[in-house]
């Protein structure tokens, strides 16, 4: 299950720690002074556990899912067992962290023997979950296994990071879909942490190794994501694997303008242009981000519509009706990116970039809008416009049947082009609905929908709401 959002079945509670820093009592330490170290066990399955570890199974997993499997080995005695459900019963998942600190620095990949009863991919698999945090995490997709024991190589990105590690292993894998593997079983033993001495030539990337230019505002925090490292192994595979933002050095060419914390979130602080570049152990990773900020955000304007006669879609005034997405990404012609995920001091807002065609859905349930007169949405358009740009914004109901693409639906679509819109200021669209006057159906309203044929690239969108007048 690819987007499975881990929640541990096991609470940890962490007591609060207070440090106080008092300049004029500061010490450094003297050069006598021993810091911890931690033991630099590398085992962690070897016909049993080696050393303490416990066992957190992800919160929705099919707790049963792991065992000790004494008929079943490559080597030894005994093997990891892991049962995953079939599909539409739940999925397997669970970390295994040590009770102690481990010293792994010493090691360049995590390594272990696996086999299945049939053939299969095993969604996620790594390193550096621990129960209360995953600041190393590790992350291999899609590990393809067979019915012959195999041994399967995940590099650590950069082992000096790793002075004091809990988190040893973690896996989730379940069936997606009817059509994906479920209801089978698969086995790992000689589970350990490796010098292997033939994980080579590093290359890390952020942004898929892209250098992405962004315009933004002063205030607004943007997530790093798409970080990995690759590394040739000594079979001459490419081996790509995802990392956590804390492997990573983050450099800013412009702190007045963006600074950026070890944890990959970059927050544009000032006007002006800058960019973020990163590195993973002294090699300098693929991909950068530029950012054009203009400075404060200027608010969309203030919704007045009374909230009794409001059924809203997205606005911070109003109780949004439930919303399947703000953008679907679908496949696949769609370029456009963003959807529901910028909030400037408390405004959200809706940022779509690369817009081609976006599509807001809310299916589960449909909307019943019959008694609303009118349609609103507040849009600014970022990017420059000439005489041939436009932007239609569409409505789709899904007939009585609730199913989208059946005889019964409707539609109707409004374009506007600059006449309407206006760069870089807020423009309110209030339409009767009656406008939309293919809109035969508005008791089963499913779709807003923006297009622009790439035309216009860059919107801000807010305020999205039908009201009754």
């Amino acid at each position: 299950m690819k987007n499975i959002q881990f929640i541990y079945s096991k609470t940890v509670f962490l007591l609060g720690l207070v440090f106080i820093t008092v300049s004029s009592c500061e010490r450094s330490y003297s050069d006598e002074v021993e810091l911890a170290t931690y033991p630099s066990t590398g085992e962690i399955f070897i016909d049993t556990f080696t050393g303490g570890l416990d066992y957190f199974p992800f919160g929705g997993s099919f707790e049963d899912a792991f065992s000790v499997d004494n008929d079943e080995a490559y080597k030894g005695d005994a093997s990891m067992r892991f049962d995953i459900p079939s599909y539409g019963v739940g999925y397997g998942g669970a970390t295994f962290p040590s009770t102690s600190p481990r010293d792994l620095t010493g090691y360049d990949a995590l390594t272990f023997w696996a086999k299945a009863s049939q053939g299969a991919d095993i969604n996620e698999i790594g390193f550096g979950t621990d129960g209360t945090g995953s600041k190393y995490q590790v992350t291999l997709s899609n590990l393809a296994i067979t019915t012959q024991w195999t041994k399967y190589i995940i590099p650590i990105p950069d082992a000096s990071k790793l002075f004091q590690e809990i988190g040893m292993f973690w896996y989730a894998e379940g069936a997606e879909t009817v059509d994906d593997e479920g209801g089978y079983t698969f086995w790992i033993d000689e589970l350990q942490f490796e010098k292997l001495g033939t994980v080579a030539q590093p290359q890390p990337s952020i942004l898929n190794g892209e250098d992405v230019v962004q315009q933004s505002f002063t205030g607004v925090e943007i997530q790093l994501t798409d970080l990995t490292q690759t590394f040739n192994l000594d079979s001459g595979e490419n081996q790509s694997v995802s990392v956590a933002p804390s492997y990573f050095l983050f450099t800013s060419s412009d702190p007045t303008v963006l600074e950026v914390n070890e944890y990959g979130v970059v927050t544009v602080t000032g006007t002006g242009t800058a960019t973020i570049t990163a590195e993973l152990a002294g090699v300098k990773a693929l991909g950068s981000l530029t950012i054009e900020s203009t400075g404060s955000f200027q608010s969309a304007p203030t919704p007045t519509a009374d909230a009794s006669n409001v059924i809203s879609i997205f606005s911070d005034q109003y109780t949004d009706a439930p919303v399947d997405y703000y953008n679907g990404y679908w496949a696949p012609y769609q370029t456009t990116l963003g959807q529901d995920d910028v909030n400037l001091n408390g405004d959200a807002i809706i940022k779509y970039s690369e817009l081609n065609f976006v599509g807001i859905e809310f299916t589960n349930p449909t909307i019943d809008i019959s008694e609303m007169t009118h349609f609103h949405v507040d849009i600014q358009v970022q990017s420059t416009m000439t005489s041939s740009d436009f932007l239609q914004v569409k409505l789709q109901d899904a007939g009585s049947d609730n199913t989208i693409g059946t005889d019964d639906d409707s539609d109707a679509t409004l374009t506007y082009n600059n006449a309407t819109l206006v760069e870089r200021s807020w423009v309110s669209i209030d339409v009767p609905l009656s406008s939309f006057s293919g809109l035969t159906g508005r008791a089963n309203l499913a779709q807003v929908v923006f297009v622009s044929d790439a035309t216009i690239t860059d919107i801000l969108v807010d305020n999205i709401y039908f009201y009754k007048q």
